[in-house]
């Protein structure tokens, strides 16, 4: 595998994988199919790959009818469009039923880049995790994006997977490596402080562990790339150690993984809880890696973060 490949283009290339010996799996895209990498599916498998043109709320729809029949639908859009424009359908249609769909959003967070605020979604976890019984992943790298769709297909249930338009380092690439929904994976382990992270945001918690580590500080790394359900008992057993946490997320920091983490600390074992993430604001347009250090979604950022974290700790 390449050393770096954006989630979304891994996303592409295992709906075919999985789509030439699973009948079942259909495509549905929103007239994005280049941007989403549905077009990989869509040249090998042609049959079952259905564009629905500029026209998201139908596109659900027709997923949530594709269900009842036997299919697997993978419906396919921006985030923005996915989780915000068709939150209600997703909702009532797919959430409300609890139906076999797979909402599959590409073009998340901040690194977006130059398509600017409108199309920066920040709030898509937040939005879809409020949906009763929708299983929420965010993967990490191009390996664990593979992995993800094979544990989507494999579950009867709604799923919502949000892939980045970035490439990122793969960071996976292991043989122990294991995807379970639901179940976080330990990175590394630390004494001093506990850092959650999922997307993009892991391979940069694992660059401060390094910084970090360089100045003294101990710092465990924990991959929740299931924010709902979120695996608590990992990250509380971990902050039982540590007695202090960061969540890093590129995500509003208000609704997403940061949440669900202070939510479960704060239930089981209350230590201090430092979200990393876009800080209740709106992205700007520009060159991805600029945005990035604007916004401080970076291993420097993480690194101020623990600094924080540790000196709340009693």
């Amino acid at each position: 595998m390449a050393d770096k490949i954006a989630t979304r283009e891994a996303y592409g290339n295992a709906l075919a994988e999985f789509g030439a010996t699973n009948e079942n799996i259909v495509v549905l895209d929103a007239d994005l199919a280049e941007a989403t990498k549905t077009c990989v599916f869509k040249k090998q498998i042609p049959e079952r790959f259905f564009d629905c043109g500029i026209a998201e709320n139908n596109m659900v729809s027709v997923a949530a009818g594709l269900s009842t029949c036997g299919k697997i639908p993978f419906v396919s859009t921006f985030a923005m469009f996915a989780a915000g424009r068709s939150f209600e359908q997703i909702r009532n249609s797919i959430g409300y039923p609890h139906l076999n769909v797979k909402i599959c959003a590409t073009h998340a967070g901040i690194s977006v880049g130059e398509d600017g605020a409108t199309h920066q979604c920040n709030e898509d976890i937040g939005l879809m995790r409020t949906i009763p019984g929708m299983v929420v992943i965010n993967p990490s790298d191009g390996v664990e994006a593979r992995e993800a769709v094979k544990a989507a297909i494999d579950y009867n249930g709604p799923v919502y997977i949000r892939f980045g338009r970035l490439a990122l380092p793969i960071i996976n690439d292991n043989d122990s490596y294991k995807f379970e929904i639901g179940k976080a994976i330990k990175m590394a382990d630390g004494k001093d402080v506990t850092i959650v992270a999922n997307g993009m945001m892991v391979a940069e918690a694992l660059e401060a562990r390094k910084i970090l580590a360089e100045e003294g500080i101990s710092a465990s790394v924990i991959n929740a790339h299931t924010v709902k359900p979120l695996d608590a008992k990992t990250i509380v057993d971990d902050a039982k150690i540590t007695g202090a946490v960061v969540v890093s997320e590129e995500h509003n920091i208000i609704g997403g993984l940061g949440s669900a983490v202070a939510e479960a600390i704060a239930e089981s074992y209350p230590v201090p809880v430092v979200r990393h993430g876009v800080n209740d604001v709106y992205g700007k347009s520009g060159p991805a890696k600029e945005l990035i250090e604007y916004y401080e979604l970076n291993a420097k950022g993480i690194v101020d973060k623990v600094k924080k974290a540790l000196s709340l700790k009693k």
